[in-house]
């Protein structure tokens, strides 16, 4: 079942040039693209192709110009509690405990004190981070923190869940960790999640299919289907399909590049 369908999405901003004179700026262009219920999809491009622009526009955080968006076979509205969006961030609140952060967008929906307590419990369980509900952000490593963010969207139980980049700011190590971690996450839940990297290796790890876009204005150039066997381990990164699947999608991001560079060069 198609949980998203986005066609020929088009996103422009009025922007000032070094002359300071008004010009268009196209971010996304003929953008087509469909989303599985339960896939884990990743988008993956050139630097400024449109990738955030596309998750924050599902998020309900930016507008489109051009096309449609369809979400569940409805056009896309403009809030609602069934995404749910992890930033390269952590955006917790300084002032509040682990636990509390969890409760969040429960005491939004206005879920009774009781309950909000049971489910942010369940969520610390399954991050891993139980023995940290009553402590606060500011004591907690960059990767529990990151832990605590995945949780408090999963919490309010989102039908969708964006992830823009929530690796990029970590170290390798907890970066590599944190991904097999979401992938057992997801194993359990399996939400959709459109997730948004600069990481071929991190692309193809964690997703059913990989969405590569072009440089700006960006669009789906090409669709790479992950058919590596779940669960996914640190040692598929090793395998001789990895390394092939790797190769792919490496000369597509340098074919961009050189592209744009070269086009860049006639400007």
């Amino acid at each position: 079942m198609v949980k998203i369908e986005a066609r020929l999405v088009g996103r422009e901003y009025q922007i000032k040039n070094h002359l300071g004179r008004k010009e268009t700026l196209s971010v996304l262009e003929n953008f087509d693209l469909d989303i599985q219920e339960g896939e884990f999809l990743s988008l993956l491009g050139p630097s400024g192709c449109g990738k955030s622009t596309f998750l924050n526009i599902l998020a309900g955080l930016d507008e489109y110009d051009k096309g449609e968006i369809l979400v569940d076979g409805k056009p896309l509205e403009k809030i609602s509690f069934n995404r749910g969006i992890v930033f390269q961030s952590y955006a917790l609140l300084p002032w509040r405990t682990v636990r509390k952060n969890l409760e969040v967008g429960l005491e939004i929906r206005h879920v009774d004190r009781k309950e909000r307590r049971r489910i942010a419990n369940q969520y610390l369980e399954l991050v891993g981070l139980a023995a940290f509900a009553n402590q606060y952000p500011h004591q907690l490593s960059g990767g529990m923190r990151q832990r605590v963010a995945i949780a408090r969207v999963l919490a309010y139980h989102p039908d969708l869940l964006l992830m823009d980049e929530p690796f990029a700011a970590l170290d390798a190590q907890t970066r590599e960790t944190l991904q097999i971690e979401l992938l057992r996450i997801w194993e359990a839940d399996k939400k959709t999640i459109l997730f948004v990297t600069h990481s071929i290796d991190e692309a193809i790890l964690l997703s059913d299919r990989v969405a590569f876009m072009t440089s700006r204005p960006g669009y789906i150039k090409e669709i790479i289907n992950i058919d590596l066997p779940r669960p996914r381990t640190e040692e598929i990164r090793n395998s001789a399909e990895f390394a092939r699947i790797r190769k792919v999608v490496w000369e597509l991001l340098q074919n961009e590049v050189l592209k744009e560079q070269s086009y860049g060069a006639y400007l």
